[in-house]
């Protein structure tokens, strides 16, 4: 997660090197990127639910098989985003109501970058299949690789060190591309190699139409989740942009304080990733109630140590925005969004853990609704509200964002006491017992 971080940091680190503009066309490209990738995501993180459960149970057969059938959902998926991406481009950057000062950069390189939604889709699905099998060593070398690449070529081709050509943006968009791509081939050697895509893992049509209702009743609500959650975003990008006073400056500032968020929710983010594979793997064994006691460990971990590294965060403040933000009217809104954040920590990282144990759990459907209250009954009225009418200024859109932040985490908590999220494993009930045999077992 750090080096996946990184990743990020370093594109918006450069771009504000070359124009502060960069750095917001960055960040709409980005969450754009994301929109598009939300059904993959979805499709992932219902086969993650799959294979870490059937891997739990012992049913090996069943979770390669179902490696098999992501990868080719992937196929379909990828042409379709890409496909999506060239025709739609425009009318999805005038609908996010883009300023006019940064229309044409931004529609430039995210059509520059749509050859990347790929290679990312296989980064992640790769991620996804060995973190549930509970190898975390090869996504990591993967991820490094990326973030190696990137920066060298950030640095290189963006400012023109090391003797290479200074091309700006266009050096930005090519190290990400080379990155995404070395990573990808990576990604998919070593499955490859560790058996984990191969003729075993693609099983007959039979069995793959009474498998494929359960990812989907994963992934779909995981998909709308995310679906959401990022369209959320995409509007609060363009509330943002539509500010009374210095609008561009506004989406800059958001831009660069998302990624100096993205550091410190980075553990948030592993924790959640690390309790989605145990509850899985508990589920599988059969054992509900161990699940829960490691979702709530998890959970009071999380929200204590992230919270703690909120605190130490706050004095270096003034330093760590310098150094994302070199405009001084910039960093003043990256400053005010990170604020708002570091006080809504224990709320954004409970959300965000729970959001991970009913992923590994299949309950999809309970983070679909307490993230969907939380960001369109709550943060965007609110947002509007308080940016346009009140405040009139972008502190008035992230003190909105602190209030989604309790809403939400309270919704997640109370399906976590209240409602039976364990029940929507695969191994649980009739889905278990459909055709197929691993040495003795059902598969």
């Amino acid at each position: 997660m750090f080096f996946q971080f990184t990743v990020g940091f370093t594109d918006v680190v450069v771009a504000g090197r070359i124009h502060p503009h960069l750095q917001g066309a960055l960040g709409i490209i980005t969450q754009c990127q994301f929109l598009l990738l939300v059904l993959g995501v979805a499709l992932i993180n219902g086969g993650l639910a799959a294979v870490s459960q059937a891997a739990g149970a012992g049913l090996h057969r069943r979770a390669d098989r179902y490696v098999g059938l992501l990868f080719k959902g992937g196929i379909v998926f990828s042409l379709l985003t890409v496909t999506g991406g060239y025709v739609f481009a425009g009318h999805l950057l005038r609908f996010l109501h883009v300023p006019e000062e940064i229309f044409d950069l931004t529609l430039g390189l995210w059509k520059l970058l749509l050859p990347v939604l790929p290679a990312g889709y296989l980064s992640f699905l790769a991620a996804a299949v060995f973190r549930a099998h509970k190898n975390v060593r090869v996504p990591l070398m993967s991820v490094i690789m990326v973030c190696i690449v990137n920066a060298a070529g950030d640095a290189g081709l963006g400012l023109g060190m090391f003797g290479m050509p200074r091309l700006g943006a266009v050096g930005i968009v090519l190290a990400t591309i080379l990155s995404m791509f070395c990573g990808a081939l990576f990604s998919l050697f070593a499955m490859v190699r560790a058996g984990l895509a191969g003729r075993r893992s693609f099983a007959s049509i039979r069995w793959e139409k009474r498998a494929l209702p359960y990812v989907l009743k994963v992934a779909l609500p995981a998909g709308g989740s995310q679906f959401l959650w990022q369209l959320g975003y995409m509007v609060l990008f363009m509330i943002t942009g539509t500010l009374p006073g210095d609008s561009v400056t506004a989406v800059d500032g958001l831009t660069a304080g998302m990624r100096v968020e993205g550091l410190l929710f980075m553990p948030a983010l592993a924790f959640g990733l690390t309790a989605s594979i145990l509850i899985g793997h508990c589920l599988g064994a059969g054992n509900p109630e161990e699940a829960r006691r490691v979702g709530l460990r998890i959970a009071g971990a999380g929200a204590l140590v992230m919270s703690l590294a909120a605190l130490c965060l706050y004095p270096f403040l003034p330093y760590v925005t310098a150094f994302v933000a070199p405009d001084p009217a910039v960093r003043a809104v990256a400053a005010d969004y990170i604020v708002f954040n570091l006080l809504g920590t224990p709320f954004s990282v409970t959300s965000v853990i729970m959001s991970g144990i009913f992923s590994g759990a299949g309950a999809t459907l309970y983070s679909m609704a307490a993230f969907s209250a939380g960001t369109w009954l709550v943060r965007l009225p609110l947002a509007w509200y308080m940016g346009h009418v009140v405040w009139q200024n972008a502190a008035g859109v992230f003190s909105a964002m602190l209030v989604s932040q309790v809403v939400q985490s309270a919704v997640c908590l109370y399906c976590f006491f209240r409602r039976e999220w364990s029940g929507f494993a695969s191994t649980a009930g009739r889905f278990g017992r459909f055709a197929g045999t691993d040495k003795g077992k059902t598969s």
